[in-house]
């Protein structure tokens, strides 16, 4: 059973940072693509940025260049570096998994941590 719990999230002036943390339990092996994923309110959810456990790594254009994505495939975790916050990056963001077994795509989500920016 794989499970995702998200920590990290609270509020903050903008232009300053905050770091999300994730850690997933249960086994996560072969292709596997872990990610942080928003949703603002009214606002459908989106992709902020996501990192495969080969490496591979995407963005959001709205965050390049202010947020980071990490991971460390031995704890099974995956980590948000956000800088330079901006009003709009206002949402509930959520961490994502999803794993590749038996040809096909399996996706596991997080509860979800509130992200406040306002001065």
């Amino acid at each position: 059973q794989v499970q995702l719990v998200e920590s990290g999230g609270g509020s903050v002036q903008p232009g300053g940072s905050l770091r999300l943390s994730c850690a997933v339990s249960g086994s996560i092996t072969g292709l596997n693509i872990l990610g942080w994923y928003r949703q603002a309110p009214g606002k459908e959810r989106e992709i902020v940025a996501q990192k495969s456990n080969d490496g591979t790594t995407l963005y959001a254009d709205s965050v390049k260049g202010r947020f980071a994505i990490s991971r460390d495939n031995a704890k099974g975790t995956v980590s948000l570096e956000m800088n330079s916050l901006k009003p709009e990056d206002r949402a509930i963001y959520y961490c994502n998994l999803r794993l590749f077994r038996g040809a096909r795509w399996y996706g596991y989500w997080g509860q979800g941590t509130q992200v406040t920016v306002s001065s």
